[in-house]
């Protein structure tokens, strides 16, 4: 089958959603499936053209960006294109270009399946309005003209009103995830690299106004009056991320306030990944709104016999709730947040799940073969 997958941003950029397509797509490849993905040349160093893992990127130049969004004047072209080469077209949103090559998929009677990750919320600006309503329009062209929805849930399904507008397309299918397991010297070396002290409290994500950043630092002081050499290690993005410039100076201070007790890992790879998850006690995600759906850290962080707390957030609270291991805490709560953390340290040991289990359930070929199935199924129907 000859898949054509397309998004705004995608690797080397870093968030959840270009992760999941990334082990989508190799996964598919992996099946002996034809892979092509389109998404923005959004840095001038990237290639227009590469292959990686076995798929083909295709990169469409960027005129210039609007807020967290970019435009691509050529992009209805390549889209035309790549949509009559190939057999289906996943989709993923938010994306402002998704409502064109949907109806482009459309009109080539091609099956078009949507997968949408959460809702979009842009920073305050003159222009976020504008650009708000326009990606809100976009997103409901692309899934009018769609043959089926996936979300990651049910329960993100049932409360996002976008998703329940087409409630008789959605199809549920878990994200996938993988983790890259670490020798016990490995695991062992990056342990003592970070150096002796106290509980490490891990948060995984982009340093970006959705993830709740400030409401871990409210509850620091809590936590260290319990565990006085306690450490926050943040992985992931924290220089430069894209429309969040204005958030990072914000908490800088607060930050800078903690000294010792919190540690920037920046980026890390699926390896590093797996020893940062291995090191902590416990994972946070102290998610603030429906911009995040699921959080894919918490079963990489499972994977690796790390208990999480996360927020009561529609499709957030799932992977604890269908576990047990971890604790849900209203949103913005940063003394519950505080005593959720404490609770988990105190039985750590006894929160575990097989991960056997989980991978029968995440694993990207398991998850891949979900959306070939729902690929082929729509193709049949149209025989």
């Amino acid at each position: 089958m000859r898949i054509l997958t397309a998004l705004t941003y995608y690797r080397p950029y870093v968030s959840g959603l270009t992760v999941y397509v990334e082990r989508l797509a190799r996964a598919w490849a992996e099946a002996g499936h034809q892979v092509t993905v389109l998404t923005s040349r959004y840095a001038r160093h990237l290639p227009r053209n590469e292959a990686v893992s076995g798929v083909e990127i295709v990169r469409v130049p960027v005129a210039f960006r609007l807020s967290k969004g970019v435009i691509m004047p050529t992009i209805g072209l390549e889209a035309t294109r790549q949509v009559r080469r190939h057999d289906v077209v996943s989709l993923h949103l938010p994306q402002f270009d998704a409502a064109g090559i949907a109806l482009r998929g459309r009109r080539a009677g091609k099956p078009v399946v949507l997968t949408y990750h959460c809702d979009v919320r842009l920073p305050a600006g003159v222009l976020s309005p504008a650009a708000m309503a326009a990606v809100a329009l976009a997103n409901r062209i692309a899934a009018g003209a769609a043959d089926a929805v996936v979300s990651y849930t049910e329960d993100y399904a049932h409360n996002s009103p976008f998703l329940r507008r087409f409630a008789s397309k959605i199809h549920v299918i878990p994200p996938p995830v993988e983790i890259v397991e670490p020798t016990a010297e490995q695991q062992a070396a990056f342990r003592r690299a970070l150096g002796p002290g106290g509980p490490l409290i891990g948060m995984a994500a982009r340093l970006a106004t959705e993830k709740g950043v400030e409401v871990l630092l409210e509850a620091m002081p809590r936590i260290l009056e319990r565990y006085p050499r306690a450490r926050v290690l943040f992985a992931g993005p924290h220089r430069n991320v894209l429309g969040e410039a204005a958030y990072a100076r914000r908490l800088a201070p607060r930050i800078a306030a903690l000294g010792e007790h919190w540690r920037f890992l920046g980026t890390l790879d699926p390896p590093q990944m797996a020893m940062f998850f291995g090191a902590c006690d416990v994972t946070v995600l102290p998610s603030l709104n429906s911009t995040e759906s699921f959080g894919l850290v918490q079963i990489e962080s499972m994977l690796c016999g790390t208990p999480v707390v996360a927020s009561d957030l529609p499709g957030v609270r799932q992977p604890v709730l269908t576990t047990g291991m971890g604790r849900i805490v209203p949103r913005l709560d940063a003394p519950a947040l505080a005593e959720a953390i404490l609770d988990v340290l105190a039985r750590r040991v006894s929160l575990r799940v097989d991960p056997r289990a989980l991978r029968s359930v995440y694993a990207p070929e398991i998850v891949a073969a979900k959306y070939l199935a729902l690929f082929d199924e729509i193709r049949a129907r149209r025989r």
